[in-house]
C-alpha cells in the first residue's frame, strides 16, 4: 500500500538533479535494493548451473521456491513502486537499474524460471475439448495466509 507513496518524496527533490552534466541515476528506495541484491545473489546460487533457455525444476514450499518468490515479490513492490512514480522520476530509476544491472539479472533469472510448457493446473472439471489453458491465458490469484 505504501509503495505508490514513496515516489512523491523523490519528487520533491527532482529539482536538484538537474544541474549536473553527468547521466543522472536515482535509486529507488535503499532498503528495497538492499534486499534485491542479496535475492540476487541467491538466486545466482540457486540458478547457476541452468543456462538461459533451460527451465529449473523449483519443489513447491521448499527452501529454493520461497527464495525465489520473495525475490519475485520483491519485484513486483519496485513495479509498484516505479508505475506511481513520474516519467522523470523512472528515467532517474531507470538509469540506476541499468547500472546495477538489476533489470538484465531478472530477465535471466526469468527465462531460466519460466516452464518450458505454461499450461495451468486450475479444476479439472473442465470439459476435455475447451482450449488449453495455460498461465498466459488465465488469472492468478494468489492468496498469502
Amino acid at each position: 500500500r505504501i509503495m505508490p507513496e514513496l515516489p512523491k518524496f523523490d519528487d520533491e527533490d527532482l529539482k536538484s538533479y538537474g544541474d549536473e552534466e553527468e547521466e543522472l541515476a536515482l535509486s529507488p528506495p535503499a532498503a528495497l535494493m538492499s534486499v534485491l541484491a542479496t535475492q540476487e545473489l541467491f538466486l545466482e546460487n540457486i540458478l547457476e548451473c541452468i543456462p538461459v533457455g533451460e527451465f529449473a525444476v523449483i519443489q513447491p514450499l521448499s527452501d529454493e521456491f520461497c527464495f525465489i518468490l520473495g525475490y519475485l515479490l520483491t519485484w513486483k513492490l519496485t513495479l509498484a513502486f516505479f508505475k506511481a512514480a513520474s516519467s522523470q522520476l523512472r528515467v532517474l530509476y531507470s538509469q540506476y537499474l541499468r547500472r546495477t544491472k538489476s533489470l538484465n539479472t531478472l530477465l535471466y533469472h526469468l527465462f531460466r524460471l519460466m516452464p518450458e510448457n505454461p499450461v495451468f493446473s486450475g479444476p479439472t472439471s473442465e470439459v476435455p475439448n475447451k482450449d488449453t489453458k495455460t498461465f498466459f491465458t488465465e488469472e492468478l490469484h494468489l492468496d498469502v495466509r
